[in-house]
């Protein structure tokens, strides 16, 4: 039972730094473009395959 008195502060404290990460990200919006980084993944990737071939 004293377990629980540390525990269920600890998990509140845990989940309110996260909610205070979220909140932080959605502010200084790191989640404006969702799909620009995976294109500019892929578009890197075209690259170095294309930079591969002209070697050989």
């Amino acid at each position: 039972m004293t377990a629980l008195l540390v525990l269920i502060p600890v998990s509140i404290g845990m989940g309110l730094i996260g909610l205070g990460a979220f909140i932080w990200a959605m502010r200084h919006q790191q989640f404006d473009d969702l799909e620009g980084n995976a294109w500019r993944v892929i578009g890197q990737m075209e690259t170095e395959d294309e930079k591969g071939k002209r070697d050989d």
